[in-house]
């Protein structure tokens, strides 16, 4: 026999053998069938679009307490939707027997593995997310060099809903290579760190009262949690940091305006002076404030 046929041959039974698995671990694909996956498919989509605006619209409409941690059982859901959805479209179509669910297994994870590396990976990362929850639907993240509060968590990514409005969808992998900077970590409140640039010579006493006065007075604090005001001294000026809490933290930037917009009407009329970056000069009038 010649290489060529015993090529062939070995091609033959291979083809034979594969065909063999496949009829044993299939069960027959009927019209019936056919037509129950897809009801089962259009059935588990509408359910988990309709629990998500269901749980978004509930999140509203409930006390602010609540509303993150409504949001927060959405992703669970989701993922309960998914795995029962699979599991019936398996019965329905595969012999689940032990030695067929080991066999199906393996070829699943190769083929998914080199073909859809990256796919798989966000879903992994996904599902290890759900557990270990460095972010949940309503934290304010940053995540490279995007940031904003967490809207949605699908199978493969998350959105991520920035300050100025836009949608921005990451992949879950990211969570294996870059880090994430969590403000909230699922409670209603974030940290507002508000930075003032002062020349040397102001009465630091009275920009530090100032600074509480604003902090307390506004509508936004969250009052149970502390506020604190810290100096650091630059070459070109001193630096006072007001660090408080809103009540939500989705009033990050009210918030900031609003502690602005008082302690710069307090300064005014104090006559406080804030210099120019490199201005050392006592009547520097040059107000210069940066907010982080």
């Amino acid at each position: 026999m010649s290489p060529d046929n015993s090529t062939f041959l070995l091609f033959i039974a291979q083809v034979a053998n594969g065909n063999q698995a496949v009829s044993k671990l299939l069960t027959e694909i009927t019209v019936n069938k056919i037509l129950k996956a897809l009801i089962c498919i259009v059935v588990a989509y509408t359910i988990s679009i309709t629990f998500q605006s269901f749980f978004n619209w509930l999140s509203e409409r409930v006390p602010r307490r609540f509303r993150l941690l409504i949001k927060q059982s959405v992703p669970f859901w989701k993922a309960l939707i998914l795995l029962a959805t699979i599991v019936y479209l398996l019965h329905l179509f595969l012999k689940l027997s032990e030695t067929n669910l080991l066999a199906l297994t393996g070829t699943v994870a190769v083929a998914l593995g080199f073909a859809f590396k990256d796919y798989v990976s966000s879903i992994i990362a996904g599902i290890v997310t759900l557990f270990e929850a460095p972010y949940r639907v309503g934290d304010r993240i940053t995540i490279g060099e995007h940031y904003g509060e967490v809207i949605g968590y699908g199978l493969r990514g998350l959105r991520l809903q920035t300050p100025d409005d836009n949608i921005v969808t990451i992949p879950h992998n990211k969570t294996w290579t870059d880090a994430i900077s969590n403000a909230n970590s699922g409670e209603l409140e974030a940290q507002v760190v508000t930075e003032f640039y002062l020349n040397h010579t102001v009465d630091f006493e009275q920009v530090i009262r100032i600074l509480y006065q604003a902090a307390y007075s506004s509508k936004y604090t969250q009052l149970k949690l502390p506020i604190v005001v810290v100096m650091e001294e630059l070459p070109w000026c001193t630096k006072f940091k007001l660090k408080s809490y809103p009540m939500d933290a989705r009033e990050e930037f009210l918030y900031k305006t609003d502690l602005l917009r008082q302690a710069k009407q307090a300064f005014a009329k104090q006559s406080i002076c804030y210099p120019q970056p490199g201005e050392t000069s006592e009547d520097s009038t040059h107000i210069l404030i940066r907010d982080t």
